[in-house]
This record gives structure tokens, sequence and C-alpha cells, in this order.
């Protein structure tokens, strides 16, 4: 019995759109980057470089206390993610792969 154990790599799109979901999901107060990192399955390296990607066009914003940086979702982040939802739906409607 051949099992395909194709491993099923996700779009740049669809990294950005859950990292987004977690930080939207996390509220105002934010989330660290492990807690992104972990929900959004990727490394640390590679979470920091998406979230400073979402920081430089302004979909997220960073807050720094005593011990800790947090990422929170920006109001234009949040119409991004919702924006990016509608297309990822009609591509998928209409077979493109994203």
């Amino acid at each position: 019995m051949a099992i395909s154990m194709k491993q099923q790599y996700r779009s740049e799109l669809g990294i950005v759109s859950e990292i987004l979901q977690v930080t939207m999901d996390c509220g105002i107060q934010g989330t660290i980057i492990s807690s992104i990192a972990r929900r959004a399955n990727l490394s640390h390296y590679t979470a920091m470089e998406k979230c400073q990607k979402l920081l430089d066009f302004g979909l997220m914003e960073s807050r720094i206390d005593k011990k800790s940086r947090s990422f929170i979702i920006t109001e234009k982040g949040i119409q991004f993610y919702h924006q990016m939802q509608k297309f990822l739906e009609i591509a998928q409607e209409i077979k493109i792969r994203c």
C-alpha cells in the first residue's frame, strides 16, 4: 500500500494570513513572537522575518515593555486580512493556487 507523503507547502499569502489571524485573535494586548511562530507553525526566524514585513507595511505594530516585544494587528492590517480572505475564497473557487 503506497501512501503519498507529499508535503503541502504554504504560499507567502497563506503564511501572512495565518500571522495576521494569530495577532487578530490576540486582540489589543498583542502577542509575542514565540506565540506567533508556534501558532502559525513557523521557525522563530521566519516568523520574525514575516512580522518585520508586516510592520514595514503598517499592517502590524510592535510594543516593547520591560521583558518582551508584542505584535499587534493594526486597523489597516484587519482590513487587509479581510480583503485577502475574499481574494483567497475567489481564487479557490476558480481553482487558482495561492
